[in-house]
C-alpha cells in the first residue's frame, strides 16, 4: 500500500481539484502578495492532506484496510466536514463545498490503495463497508507495496523509500497540473474576495 507521503499529496491535490468545481470559490483565493500557505488554500488544504493519510491510523487499532478504508468512512468524513463548516459560520465557507473537499481528500486514500500492491492477505480494502465486507483490489500494482511491520530495519527503509519516490513520480506531476489549472481558474475571482481578506494597502 502507498506511503503517507503519497496519500497526503493526493489529499492536497483533491482539495485543489475541488476548487475547480464552479460555484462559490472566492473565499479560496488570495492575492499574489500573500504567503504561499494562503495561496495554497490555508489550513483547509493542510487538513485535506492529513485526511488523505488518515485512514492508515487504523494500524494503531489492528483494523487496517477495513472500515476506515471504505465508502462508509468517506460519507462520515463528508458529514463531519459539513458540520465543521456549519459551526465555523464566521468564515463564510460553503458547507457543501467543504464537505466535498474533505470527502474527496479522504477518498483518494481508497483510490490509491485500490491500485496498489498489497503484500499482506487478505488483499485489498473493504471498500464498500458497511454495505459489503468483501475485499477489493485492482491487481494493477500501480503503486509499490510498503513495509510497515519492521519499518526501522534497513530493508524496510529501502522498500519504503523506493515506494515513496515512485509515488512522487506519479502523483507530483498530477498535483502540479491541478495546482496550475487552479491558479488560472481562481485568478479572476480575486476581486470578489471580501474586503477583509485583502492585505492592507
Amino acid at each position: 500500500m502507498p506511503t503517507s507521503i503519497g496519500h497526503a499529496l493526493a489529499g492536497a491535490a483533491a482539495a485543489w481539484g475541488a476548487d475547480l468545481v464552479p460555484g462559490n470559490r472566492a473565499w479560496r483565493t488570495a492575492p499574489a502578495t500573500a504567503s504561499w500557505y494562503r495561496r495554497a488554500g490555508n489550513g483547509l488544504t493542510v487538513a485535506c492532506a492529513a485526511l488523505g493519510a488518515l485512514p492508515d491510523a487504523d494500524l494503531l487499532f489492528h483494523a487496517h484496510r477495513t472500515y476506515t478504508h471504505s465508502v462508509g468512512a468517506v460519507i462520515v468524513v463528508g458529514i463531519v466536514g459539513a458540520a465543521w463548516a456549519a459551526m465555523a459560520a464566521n468564515t463564510k465557507r460553503p458547507i457543501a463545498r467543504v464537505a466535498l473537499m474533505c470527502a474527496a481528500a479522504y477518498g483518494t486514500h481508497l483510490l490509491l490503495d485500490y491500485f496498489a500492491t498489497d503484500m499482506v492477505p487478505p488483499f485489498g480494502i473493504q471498500a464498500l463497508w458497511p454495505f459489503s465486507h468483501a475485499w477489493y483490489i485492482s491487481g494493477w500494482h500501480l503503486f509499490r507495496g510498503t513495509e510497515r511491520r519492521h519499518f526501522l530495519s534497513l530493508a524496510a527503509i529501502w522498500i519504503n523509500t523506493r515506494a515513496g519516490l515512485q509515488e512522487l513520480l506519479i502523483l507530483a506531476p498530477i498535483a502540479l497540473a491541478i495546482w496550475l489549472i487552479r491558479v488560472k481558474a481562481l485568478a479572476g475571482l480575486a476581486p470578489q474576495m471580501p474586503r477583509g481578506d485583502h492585505p492592507p494597502q
